[in-house]
């Protein structure tokens, strides 16, 4: 084991860091209109009593964005925290299905899987979790004769009262990145470092999310409402739920 040198982790995220905000933008210039538009309730659209196309399309954008940088700043954070414990423990990326890092420590091999969020997955997802870790165990005891194999699901923010799940550990926030550092504290002596130049980064995001919401609106328009500039109710749902593939496709 190795003392953690913060310095390591601000140089790291500063090279890295750039990766995310590209991706952000990225993924937001991808963003399809109609493809979004069939995955939505255009009855809670009409619900919520929107009358413009603006509304429309900033509530699929801002939907659309904050499903999406979940999932990019959590594979981030997955990277982050391989990086961290390969400074302390050695550790590497995982090549076993299912698992994202691994590490030895005291004789044991430590098999992890890191999401971003506590509650990451339903019931038939945590049965998969635990048949990738039965799976990892069989293949690294099979190789690795006599090893000791402990999984364990992180997870970069939030808390677990009961990390003990039978099958894996749980370990959550602090507890996670205290397992992956060996350093109590390191859950908030990142939070800085992952700032890096969030404000100039977060100016060319912008750019690029109101180019986009105008796009999208003035498409929206042209497809979806009247002359008179009302929403036409009427063609959206059929384009949503219609079973005519004509319609669905206009």
């Amino acid at each position: 084991m190795k003392n953690l040198n913060i310095k390591n982790i601000t140089q790291y995220v500063e090279e890295n860091i750039g990766i995310f905000h590209q991706k952000r933008i990225d993924s937001l210039n991808r963003l399809k209109l109609k493809t979004v538009l069939k995955r939505k309730n255009p009855y809670l659209f009409k619900a919520k009593y929107f009358l413009t196309a603006e509304q429309i399309i900033r509530g699929l954008t801002d939907a659309f964005i904050s499903s999406n940088e979940e999932t990019v700043f959590g594979d981030w954070l997955e990277g982050l925290a391989i990086f961290i414990n390969q400074q302390v423990y050695g550790g590497w990326k995982s090549g076993v299905t299912g698992i994202d890092l691994e590490f030895d420590k005291n004789d044991v091999r430590y098999i992890v899987t890191i999401k971003s969020v506590p509650n990451w997955g339903n019931s038939r997802q945590i049965a998969g979790l635990k048949k990738d870790f039965i799976t990892a165990k069989k293949t690294l005891r099979t190789s690795n004769s006599g090893i000791m194999v402990i999984a364990v699901n992180g997870c970069c923010y939030g808390f677990d009262n009961t990390p003990d799940k039978g099958d894996y550990f749980k370990y959550c926030g602090q507890e996670f990145w205290k397992f992956i550092s060996g350093n109590e504290n390191l859950y908030v002596d990142i939070i800085e470092p992952v700032g890096y130049k969030a404000k100039e980064k977060n100016e060319s995001f912008m750019e690029s999310y109101a180019k986009m919401i105008n796009k999208l609106t003035k498409e929206f328009s042209n497809d979806f409402c009247l002359n008179s500039g009302e929403i036409d109710w009427i063609k959206l749902v059929e384009f949503n739920s219609g079973k005519d593939e004509k319609k669905r496709k206009e």
